[in-house]
Order: structure tokens, then C-alpha cells, then sequence
């Protein structure tokens, strides 16, 4: 019997980029049995050719595979953050660090020297980033107030939103709302 193999992939943030993933996987003729964000398990192997074809296509689409350890590790911490803060629909009652830890099986202290070491800014920072996108992709909608946002964020109070988001952009949710043209990041640029 085969053990799955697990392939990771860079810069894979939203379900689009996973379907773009699984249909090149496809066409390189592998067989996944799951297409996470950041991660495939394929039933075999692939051959050297296969994976140099996918890894070319790939590239093309903006995805990097990564082979070794630590990056695969920063990318799981991005990953992580992402699902967090962009498709987790209830407020988490666990600790950023708890979280990651227990996730990525290691110690929180271990995986902020690492992220900080090779990114150049904090686990925290990074966090807070997806976080404001996050509220800016809010405020575009328009559907929640400021509150409504403020507690699917799992902030403590409206006000320190509003005094993160200054901090983070420059402006006030309010000044960010009034403006013609929004200035948001695609996820993988924050």
C-alpha cells in the first residue's frame, strides 16, 4: 500500500487557488486526495517529470512549491492566520500562540523566531495585517457596522479597532469607508 504524499505549496490563499491547484494537477496526471490551502496529499509519488511539469505551471500561476522545512513551517503559519482571520466565522476563545502551537505541533517561541527571522516582521503583525484587510473588505460591503465587525474580529472594543486600523492604514474605518477608491491588498500581498 502506498503512504499519501504531501506536497506544499506557496501563496495558495482563497478556494480559487485551490481549484486552479487541483485542475493542474490534472493536467500534469496526478491524483490528489486532498487540495488544501497550502498543502496536497497525493495517493503516489510523482514521477521527476510530472513534478517539474507541475512546478512550471505552477510558477505560472503565482505558486511555489516549497521543499524545505522551515519555509514549508512559515507557510503553514501563514496559512493558518489566513483561515483564521478569513474563513473562520466564530470568534476564536484560543490564544493566537495556543493555536498556532497546537496546530503546527511546536513551541510558539520557536515558531515566532522563526517567522520573525525569516519575514522581517512579527507572527503579531502579520496577523494584525489580515486582520485589517479583513475589516476593509467589511467596511467595502457594507453590511455589518462598525460593532457587528468589531465582534466577528474578535476585538476587544470598537474602539480599539478603529485605533489598530488608524495605526495599520493611516485613517479611520470612517475615512477609509468615504473614499472612491479602497486600498486593499489581495491576501497573499499583506
Amino acid at each position: 500500500m502506498n503512504t499519501p504524499v504531501k506536497l506544499y505549496i506557496k501563496n495558495m490563499v482563497c478556494n480559487r487557488c485551490k481549484m486552479a491547484v487541483q485542475t493542474e494537477l490534472e493536467k500534469a496526471g496526478l491524483e490528489p486526495l486532498s487540495v488544501e490551502l497550502g498543502e496536497i496529499s497525493l495517493k503516489e509519488k510523482p514521477g521527476d517529470e510530472q513534478l517539474q511539469q507541475l512546478e512550471i505551471s505552477l510558477t505560472a500561476l503565482g505558486f511555489e512549491m516549497i521543499d524545505d522545512q522551515k519555509s514549508r513551517l512559515i507557510e503553514q503559519i501563514k496559512t493558518e492566520i489566513i483561515k483564521l482571520v478569513h474563513y473562520t466565522d466564530t470568534t476564536n476563545p484560543l490564544k493566537l500562540s495556543a493555536l498556532l502551537a497546537n496546530h503546527l505541533h511546536h513551541d510558539y517561541s520557536y515558531l515566532s523566531n522563526l517567522f520573525s527571522s525569516v519575514e522581517g516582521t512579527t507572527i503579531e503583525k502579520y496577523y494584525i495585517a489580515q486582520k485589517i484587510e479583513k475589516v476593509k473588505e467589511l467596511l467595502i460591503y457594507n453590511e455589518l457596522s462598525l460593532s457587528e465587525i468589531s465582534y466577528q474580529l474578535g476585538y476587544s472594543s470598537v474602539a480599539h479597532l478603529s485605533a489598530q486600523f488608524k495605526q495599520v492604514t493611516g485613517m479611520t474605518p470612517s475615512q477609509f469607508k468615504s473614499l472612491q477608491k479602497h486600498g486593499r491588498k489581495n491576501i497573499d500581498d499583506v
